[in-house]
């Protein structure tokens, strides 16, 4: 299996990648645009395994993000790439807007453009998958205060609205639910 990962270089995302390089046989493409979060020493064990690329790209960028489709041809996108720390995101929140709900957006739209030129079977076992936060859902009051799948959104700072808003996009109402496809 072919698997675009975006925001690989990230702390969680470099976790994830060199898991798929080193556990399983599926070859793995990362892009990243290294801001701030992003670390390719986090990547060095990995580096020069045949079965992982690294592209360097905003997913802003949906020319590039759909030439990078066009040519990788991944079965799934694992999509991490985020503005992720909430002071941050509460002394300029701008760069969270732009990232998380309108670099979400590009990619979404690079991925359904990629999506409609696949045949089937491939375009029904074609997957996307928005890594999120759980700040989405506000803030717990105690230990016995959980989050679950049907917890209703609540969020409690820039960083978090920004990442809730995608879903929602595609999941209208209090939870998010699974989308096959773009």
């Amino acid at each position: 299996m072919r698997i675009l990962i975006t925001g690989g270089a990230g702390f969680i995302g470099s976790a994830l990648v060199r898991h798929v390089i080193q556990h399983t046989e599926h070859e793995v493409l990362n892009l990243d645009k290294l801001t701030y979060a992003g670390n390719l020493e986090s990547l060095t064990s990995i580096a020069s395994n045949s079965r992982y690329e690294f592209v360097q790209a905003d997913i802003i960028d949906q020319a590039t993000v759909s030439a990078v489709l066009a040519r990788f041809e991944p079965q799934a996108i694992m999509h991490l790439a985020a503005e992720s720390h909430v002071d941050r995101s509460i002394d300029g929140p701008s760069d969270f807007i732009q990232t998380n709900i309108v670099g979400t957006y590009s990619l979404l739209e690079a991925a359904r453009g990629y999506w409609q030129t696949l045949a089937e079977p491939q375009r029904s076992a074609f997957r996307f998958h928005h890594v999120s936060t759980d700040e989405v859902y506000g803030d717990l009051h105690g230990m016995d205060d959980l989050f679950t799948e049907t917890t209703p959104y609540a969020p409690s700072s820039p960083y978090s609205a920004s990442k809730a808003r995608p879903i929602i996009w595609f999941a209208p109402g209090s939870a998010p639910t699974v989308c096959r496809c773009c």
